[in-house]
C-alpha cells in the first residue's frame, strides 16, 4: 500500500528550499517516511540502527543526476522519486533479496521549489512501501542541479544470486517488462507524449519485485537487474561467468506500442527497444536446463561454451545499452 499521506500543515506552494531552510525541509521530509519493524533508530540521529535477524545483508548505492538520468520537464517530482527508489530496490531484487531500508542524499539548488522536494520524497516513500521498505536517514546539501544518491540495504534468506554462476547448458530467462521505458524515452526525446503507456513506463517503472527471491528459491545460477540494456546486462553475465550467451528474438515480447513508435520514427526495428533499452528494471537470470521457472519468468535464450553475447546465433550490430562514459 502507498505510504500514509503526510499530516503536517500545507506548504506555501511558492516556498523554495532557501525559504524553509535545511531543518525545516528535513522535518517535512521525515514526516513522510514511515518506519518498519526492522528499524531500531530511524531518521534524526547520526546514523540509523537496524535489526538483522537471519540471512545475508545486501547493500547497493545508486546516483541520479538531473540532465543525465532525468529531466524535470519530462517527469514530475513524484515520478523521479518512484524511479530513484525503484532502481535501488531492483538491485537487491537482482541478488534474490528483499529491500528493507534506504537512505537518501539530496543535493539541490536553493531556489528549487520546496514542494518539488516533498513530492519527490512522497513518490520515493510510496515506491518503498510496495516492498515494505523504510527510509531511515539521509543528507541534504546545496548544488547547482538536483542530484540524488541512494543507498539500499536488504537481506537474502537463501544464498545471494551473483553474476558469475551461469554454466553452459543453462537457459536464459527474463522477468518483467522490457523495452517499454526505452520506447517512452524515445517519444519524450522527440517532444511527444504518446503512446502514453510507454511514457508512463519511463516515468514510473514497474520492476518485478517478487521475481528475484522466487528465482533464488528456484535455483537461479546467475542474475542481474536490467537497468542499462538487455544485451549490455547479458554481456555482464557472460563475462563474469566465462560463458557465451545467445538471445532469441522470437522469444521476446514486443508489445504493439513499441511497433507504433518504431514505425513513427521511420525504419526503426521495434526489437531494438527490447534488446538495448534500460530503466524498466526487469530481471535477467540463468537457470539449469529443466528447471520449472517461477511465475513471471520466460526463457529467451541459452548459455553456451565460449564467450560473448549473440542474437539468434549472430553478432548484434546495433546498440547494446546505455554507457555512462
Amino acid at each position: 500500500m502507498p505510504a500514509t499521506p503526510p499530516t503536517d500543515p500545507p506548504l506555501d506552494p511558492t516556498a523554495t528550499l532557501a525559504d524553509i531552510g535545511e531543518f525545516g525541509l528535513i522535518s517535512a521530509l521525515t514526516s513522510r517516511f514511515e518506519q518498519g519493524e526492522q528499524v531500531l533508530i530511524g531518521p534524526g540521529d547520526d546514523a540509523a540502527v537496524l535489526r538483522v535477524r537471519t540471512g545475508h545483508v545486501v547493500v547497493s548505492t545508486d546516483l541520479m543526476v538531473e540532465g543525465r538520468h532525468f529531466r524535470r520537464d519530462w517527469a514530475g517530482a513524484a515520478d523521479v522519486g518512484h524511479r530513484a527508489a525503484a532502481q535501488n530496490i531492483s538491485d537487491i531484487n537482482a541478488m534474490g533479496g528483499r529491500a528493507g531500508s534506504l537512505t537518501i542524499g539530496l543535493a539541490a539548488p536553493a531556489d528549487l521549489e520546496a514542494q518539488w522536494a516533498l513530492d519527490f520524497a512522497q513518490g520515493f516513500a510510496d515506491e518503498c512501501a510496495l516492498v515494505g521498505a523504510s527510509i531511515v536517514g539521509g543528507d541534504l546539501t546545496r548544488a547547482d542541479q538536483v542530484v540524488v544518491a541512494v543507498t539500499v540495504m536488504g537481506a537474502c534468506t537463501v544464498a545471494p544470486v551473483v553474476r558469475s554462476g551461469a554454466e553452459p547448458g543453462d537457459v536464459l530467462a527474463l522477468a518483467g517488462r522490457q523495452g517499454w521505458a526505452a520506447g517512452g524515452l524515445a517519444v519524450l526525446g522527440r517532444g511527444f507524449r504518446s503512446p502514453r503507456v510507454l511514457v508512463e513506463a519511463y516515468r514510473r517503472p514497474q520492476p518485478p519485485y517478487d521475481a528475484g527471491p522466487a528465482a533464488a528459491e528456484a535455483g537461479a545460477t546467475a542474475m542481474i537487474d536490467v537497468s542499462d540494456g538487455l544485451l549490455a546486462e547479458a554481456t555482464h553475465l557472460a563475462v563474469s561467468s566465462g560463458v557465451a550467451i545467445d538471445v532469441r528474438t522470437d522469444a521476446l515480447d514486443v508489445p504493439e506500442p513499441l511497433h507504433a513508435v518504431a514505425a513513427a520514427l521511420g525504419g526503426v526495428d521495434p526489437v531494438s527497444f527490447v534488446l538495448s533499452g534500460g530503466d524498466d528494471h526487469a530481471l535477467l537470470a540463468t537457470f539449469p536446463a529443466g528447471t520449472t521457472l517461477p511465475e513471471g519468468w520466460s526463457v529467451i535464450g541459452e548459455v553456451r561454451d565460449g564467450e560473448g553475447v549473440t542474437v539468434d546465433g549472430a553478432p548484434w550490430r546495433g546498440e547494446t545499452g546505455w554507457t555512462h562514459f
